[in-house]
Parts: C-alpha cells; structure tokens; sequence
C-alpha cells in the first residue's frame, strides 16, 4: 500500500476492472491494482476519467491535485466519517478552550523538539558548526510553552523557535553549490525552498488523509487560524512531522547529491523554482521511502512507519478530545 504519484504531463488516467491505469500518447505508462493504492496526487496537466474518479471515491482513495511545482489546488476524498461523535468534541475544544490550548501546546512543543532534536544531531556529527544560538532559542521557546495561558502567545513562541531552527539551516547543507538564506514561498524562488514546499505539500495531503479516516473536520484546527479552504487541523498536526520527514528528506538528497542545482528550472515571470521531471521522480521516491522507514513509537513503545504514525497521532487526539485520556502526546524523537 502507498501514495501514487503521478507527474507526466498530458497523462490520462482511467479504470480497468479493479486496476488504475495511466497513458500518455496512447500508450500504458503504469498499470497497477487498486488494492495497492492508498492515495493518489498528481502533478500538472493530468486528465482523470469520471470512472476513474468513482472507483476511487468507492475504495475510499483520496485524490489530491498540485501544480507541476508542487503548490496545492485542490482535494477529493470519500465521504467524511460518521464518527459524528468526534466532530461534535472536535468543534466544542474550539476557541481559547483548555482543551485547544492543550493539544496546541503539544502540536508546537512536539515541532520545537523536533527541530532541536535534528539540530543537536548535526553538532554532534559535524562538531565544527555553530548551532548553540538556534537551540538555545528553542531551548527558551520549548520552556516558554509550558507558562503560556493563550493560543496568540503560543503561536509567538512557535514563531520564535522556528526562526532559530531555520538561522540555521543552511549550516545543515554540507554541499557547497546549495544555499539557504531564509524560508520563503508563494512561490518558492530558490531550490531549498522549492524542496521544502513540495515536501510540505505532500505530507498536507498524507495527513489530511489520516484525519479524514479518524473522522475529524479538517478544516477545524486550533494552532493555525480559520481562513475559507483551509484545512486548518491539516496543518496543525503536520507541524511535529515537518522536520522528522520532509526537512530530513530534503538534507538527505542534498547531501547526498541526489538531486543537484542543474535539476531545477525557474519560471520566467513569477520566479517560482520547480524540479525538473527526472528529479522530481527522485524526491518523490526518497519521500516514499522515509513515510515506510520504522521506528519506535516513543509513547506507544511499538515499532511503526511514519505512514502508519499519520493516523495513530490523529486517534490519539481523537481519545485526547473525547475525554478517553488527559492528554495529547505529540510526537517526538528521543535518540
């Protein structure tokens, strides 16, 4: 089981029996059974015929379209849970309950550790960096946390410990032909951004999966504010997988040189930096590859994917806001 990506431009993807099939001009680039797909994102021009699309509404396949640079459009995914129950909790937590500033606590203590966590791994394998300034202010962040008594002041301290984290990104690149200055998107218009971008967008469309499946509303978050179309608790809960999954996926195929300056091209007008299709098929392999690598759950004590991780942290919060236990855990590496 996993996510299938599809990339080609003009590529036609229909349905055989029990089997997803893509063309492009005439001919059958990918034929593969339904039983093996858990999500399907494309990317660019891809048409879909309307059977394609009902058969996977029908195997409870979520559809998710992007740009060819990887920006979000749009989502199609089965009918929402009947766990009507969760949703009813879900809605009550909203505001400044203690219950929203409780799991929001924990969405952003669990991204700190984390960028922490990456940072003190760096200065122990390379220990000429200069990474004490950025950990220190997630050090202070992290402690600030636990005093906070509204959402505003949390989301200033994620603010704040993020700033650190990303000061210090580009020492994490050990490749001299990459640079990182500061994050930037809508559009991205360096190729660090550019990686960083299509990673968050695929782990939206993964989570956002997992919370569909739980039975939550997605666009009711807690940390990110309210917007029309903004799948709010989407993004709250990525936040502690963003530097466990895509930061790690990007400083992996930069510093392995899996993926090179000369595999990026920029577009004229907007300036917006996308990979070319050869690499993007690279990035795409290498996200696959960290969503199936195990670990060991640090509060379930059982070996997992981070894949299988999407759906168990969103039932964990699920028991959380029920009243089935008195706290969210959120996930985080201890080595």
């Amino acid at each position: 089981m996993g996510t299938l990506y599809v990339t080609q431009e003009d590529a036609f993807i229909a349905k055989v029996d029990e089997r997803l099939i893509v063309k492009y001009e005439k001919k059958t680039i990918l034929d593969i059974p339904l039983i093996k797909v858990d999500g399907l994102v494309v990317m660019g021009r891809v048409s879909i015929y309307p059977m394609a699309i009902s058969e996977l509404i029908n195997h409870k396949i979520p559809l998710t379209f992007l740009t060819q640079t990887g920006k979000y459009i749009a989502r199609l995914e089965p009918e929402m849970s009947k766990n009507i129950f969760l949703r009813n909790a879900q809605w009550k937590a909203a505001g400044e309950s203690s219950q929203a500033l409780h799991v929001v606590k924990g969405f952003v203590r669990g991204k700190l550790k984390n960028y922490r966590y990456a940072l003190l791994y760096a200065q122990r394998r390379y220990s000429q960096l200069n990474l004490h300034e950025g950990m220190e202010r997630l050090t202070n962040a992290i402690a600030s946390l636990e005093t906070a008594d509204n959402i505003d002041s949390i989301r200033g301290y994620e603010g704040t410990g993020s700033a650190g984290y990303f000061g210090c990104f580009n020492q994490l690149i050990r490749v001299d032909d990459f640079q990182f200055a500061t994050r930037n998107r809508r559009p991205p218009t360096d190729p660090v951004n550019s990686l960083l971008s299509l990673g968050y967008s695929l782990l939206r469309h993964d989570i956002q999966g997992a919370l569909n499946i739980v039975g939550f509303d997605p666009y009711l978050g807690y940390l990110h504010v309210e917007r029309y179309g903004r799948p709010s608790l989407a993004l709250d809960l990525m936040e502690e997988f963003r530097p466990l999954i895509v930061d790690a996926v990007v400083l992996n195929a930069i510093n392995r040189r899996l993926i090179t300056p000369e595999d990026f091209v920029t577009e004229p007008v907007s300036g917006a930096v996308s990979l070319k299709k050869e690499a993007l098929h690279t990035f795409l392999r290498l996200y696959q590859e960290k969503k199936l690598t195990k670990f060991k759950h640090p509060v379930l004590q059982k070996q997992y994917t981070y894949q299988e991780t999407f759906e168990l942290q969103a039932r964990l919060l699920a028991k959380y806001l029920m009243g089935q236990t008195d706290k969210y855990p959120p996930l985080v590496i201890q080595k």
